[in-house]
C-alpha cells in the first residue's frame, strides 16, 4: 500500500466499532533495498517490540477492563503496521466485548500476524505487572559526553572507524532523535549498542548517531540502517543494535537487530 494512503498526519475519526482495516502495512523492501539489501535477504537477526500502553474493551455485563501488551513482530514480517493505524485498531477495540483477555489477545494477534504477514507474539499484561523502568541497562557505558569535532546534523557514516584489538563493549546513546517521514515530527531514542570486534571509535560513533537528527524514517528503518553501517564500515565479529524509542500515542516501538538470535531488546527505559 502506497504510505500516502496511510492515517498517519491525517485528522481521523475515532473509531466506535470493531475494525481490523483500520491497520495499515507498510512493505519493509524499499529501505532495505535503500540501505544495499536488495536479494531478499539480510545480515540480522530481531523483531520490533512494541509497547502498547491503551488497551480496553468490555467484559460482559459491560464493566471495562484495561490492559497494556507486549507486541512482538519478527524482523522477518513482510511489513510492518504504521502506528497511528495500530493505535486506531486498538482504540477500535474500546467498545468491544470480549468473554476473556485470551479471546482479546488472540484477536490482537490474528489481525496483527494477517497484516504483517507472519506470526506476531501479543502478550497482555495488567496495569499491575509493568516493571520499574531504568536509565540505562546495567554494563552500558555512556558515550554522549565524548567530545566531537565537526558535529553534523544531516545523516552521515562517515565518521564510523574501529580498529585495534578485538574488544567486547557495550555502548549507550541517549542522543539518537530522527524524525517521521510522514508528519515530520520528532521521534526520540535510546540506542543501545553491543559488539565484539575491533575498537569502534566513540566519538566518531557519537558524531553518527547525531548525525541522524535531520533523518526522515521510520524506528524500524533507522535501526536497520545502524546495524548495517556498523557492519560495513567497523566489521564487527559479532553486533547487536537496539533504539528504545520514547512513547508517543499510547505507544513506544523498540526494534532489535542482531547476529544472535538469542539477543533481544532489554528492559524498558525511563523515557518509555
Amino acid at each position: 500500500m502506497a504510505l500516502h494512503n496511510a492515517p498517519l498526519g491525517k485528522s481521523s475519526d475515532y473509531p466506535d466499532q470493531y475494525d481490523p482495516s483500520l491497520l495499515f502495512p507498510v512493505a519493509r523492501d524499499e529501505n532495505r533495498r535503500r540501505i544495499g539489501l536488495d536479494d531478499g535477504r539480510w545480515p540480522w537477526f530481531g523483531e520490533d517490540l512494541w509497547q502498547a500502553w491503551e488497551i480496553s474493551w468490555l467484559r460482559p455485563g459491560g464493566v471495562p477492563a484495561v490492559a497494556w501488551a507486549e507486541i512482538r513482530f519478527p524482523a522477518a514480517s513482510p511489513a510492518i503496521i504504521e502506528s497511528k493505524s495500530l493505535k486506531l485498531y486498538l482504540n477500535s477495540l474500546n467498545q468491544a466485548v470480549f468473554s476473556s483477555w485470551e479471546q482479546v489477545a488472540g484477536t490482537i494477534t490474528g489481525e496483527l500476524s494477517s497484516v504483517c504477514g507472519a506470526a506476531v507474539d501479543v502478550r497482555l499484561l495488567s496495569v499491575d505487572e509493568s516493571e520499574p523502568a531504568i536509565g540505562r541497562p546495567e554494563g552500558y557505558q555512556l558515550i554522549d559526553d565524548e567530545t566531537v569535532a565537526d558535529v553534523v546534523y544531516e545523516y552521515s557514516a562517515t565518521s564510523l572507524v574501529a580498529e585495534g584489538p578485538e574488544v567486547t563493549e557495550q555502548l549507550c546513546s541517549h542522543l539518537l532523535k530522527s524524525n517521521c517521514p510522514v508528519t515530520g515530527q520528532p521521534d526520540w531514542a535510546t540506542v543501545l549498542i553491543r559488539y565484539t570486534g575491533p575498537a569502534i571509535d566513540r566519538a566518531g560513533l557519537l558524531r553518527y548517531i547525531v548525525s541522524f537528527r535531520q533523518k526522515q524514517d521510520f524506528h524500524e528503518h533507522c535501526v536497520e540502517t545502524l546495524f548495517t553501517d556498523l557492519m560495513t564500515h567497523c566489521h564487527p565479529k559479532e553486533l547487536m543494535v537496539c533504539a528504545r524509542y520514547t512513547r508517543r500515542g499510547g505507544l513506544d516501538i523498540n526494534p532489535w537487530r542482531s547476529t544472535s538470535p538469542e539477543d533481544g531488546p532489554g528492559p524498558r527505559l525511563v523515557r518509555q
